[in-house]
């Protein structure tokens, strides 16, 4: 009897090392995590003040040269010629978020902010797919501008309000574009300029006897990069973060 015991405690005792080795075998790979990915609804800087990394030229691969890093800002140099071929990009996609930035401009200089951009050869700039928040030298632009070319003018669809102020030429604006699930806000300096919902009747309406009639593609992407434009003209941007929502 006492051998039988014996003889069983001895399996018991094997088998208990097969399954704690085997256990071992099988959770010796952690789960992957993404402890690089920040928490959601948590600012994420998009500029380190010292690089271009994250970004790229638009359709573009190898060295950005028509952007530069001075002082701590990402500057355009206004090499390109026109409104398109220049335009930097993130390398992430984003969907709802909030994106805030420092920006100013030199005298009759031109730029924007441009959101849910699509990368594809058959697109030649940044804003066939993307939606801009303008920026553009109000006062000191050469030609007669419209209403809806203006600055913090969801550019040729939506115009901001009377609480829009600018800071002179030369000097440091704040801004921000909050889109969250079609629901867009524009602010300039402290104050919400502008809001409306994407892809309503009015907002189809708008895009269709527009500007962007000639785009059936404008806007209508969920999901997309986030551009600086490069509009010919210097432009200067610091402190670019993003929140996702």
């Amino acid at each position: 009897m006492k051998q039988q015991l014996k003889k069983i405690g001895m399996v018991m005792l094997a088998a208990g090392m097969v399954c704690t080795q085997t256990f071992a075998n099988l959770g010796h790979k952690p789960k992957p995590t993404k402890q690089n990915a920040p928490p959601k609804g948590s600012w994420v800087s998009l500029f380190d003040g010292k690089t271009l990394k994250g970004w790229h030229s638009f359709n573009k691969k190898g060295e950005v040269k028509n952007w530069t890093i001075v002082d701590g800002s990402l500057v355009c140099l206004g090499a390109a010629q026109g409104d398109t071929g220049g335009d930097i990009v993130t390398d992430k996609a984003y969907t709802n978020f909030e994106l805030s930035w420092e920006w100013k401009i030199d005298k009759g200089s031109n730029s924007g902010v441009i959101y849910h951009v699509v990368e594809d050869p058959k697109y030649h700039a940044t804003y066939e797919t993307g939606p801009e928040y303008q920026i553009i030298d109000d006062l000191g632009w050469p030609d007669k501008l419209e209403d809806w070319q203006k600055t913090g003018c969801d550019y040729a669809m939506y115009l901001p309000n009377s609480q829009k102020k600018v800071a002179p030429v030369g000097t440091w604006n704040t801004s921000k574009i909050v889109f969250n699930n079609g629901h867009v806000e524009h602010w300039l300096n402290g104050k919400k300029i502008l809001a409306f919902e994407a892809w309503t009747d009015d907002w189809k309406m708008k895009k269709t006897t527009g500007k962007w009639k000639d785009y059936p593609d404008y806007g209508t992407a969920k999901t997309g990069l986030i551009a600086l434009q490069d509009h010919g003209h210097k432009a200067y941007f610091r402190n670019i973060k993003i929140k996702e929502l």
